[in-house]
């Protein structure tokens, strides 16, 4: 039964995740990064820039999350493949915003960065392969 109503398990997959990762990465800001942050920085500007840019890619993971989760069980899936793509966009910018980001700033803080790189390289690759799903 479970198997007519979802249209596209990968989209289920990266559905499940952004939301996954939009909690996990709300809870390290509120828990480790935003305190610590508020502890050595003196300029207020500064925590809420940090504050809400934080929060804006909790936002981002949370909306991409929803919309995999509606996009999975959507009948006509050449109609939301678009709506894949851009977010594979936005997630392959992001990736080397953070590469580049850390690159520029501190090349001995590569390999910090390297887990979101690979998480952001794998759950690109399941939205793809989401795109490669034939309509049954």
């Amino acid at each position: 039964m479970m198997n007519k109503i979802i249209k596209n398990y990968f989209y289920l997959i990266a559905g499940i995740l952004g939301v996954l990762f939009s909690f996990t990465h709300a809870w390290n800001g509120i828990t480790s990064i935003l305190p610590l942050l508020e502890r050595t920085s003196q300029d207020l500007n500064l925590n809420i820039t940090f504050l809400y840019l934080w929060h804006i890619i909790t936002s981002e993971n949370l909306i991409f999350g929803i919309a995999f989760l509606i996009m999975a069980f959507y009948k006509d899936l050449s109609k939301v493949k678009f709506t894949a793509y851009v977010i594979s966009a936005i997630m392959i910018f992001r990736f080397f915003v953070i590469i580049g980001s850390t690159l520029l700033k501190d090349p001995t803080a590569f390999i910090s960065s390297l887990i979101d790189g690979i998480t952001i390289i794998i759950y690109t690759g399941l939205i793809i392969l989401g795109t490669r799903v034939k309509n049954k």
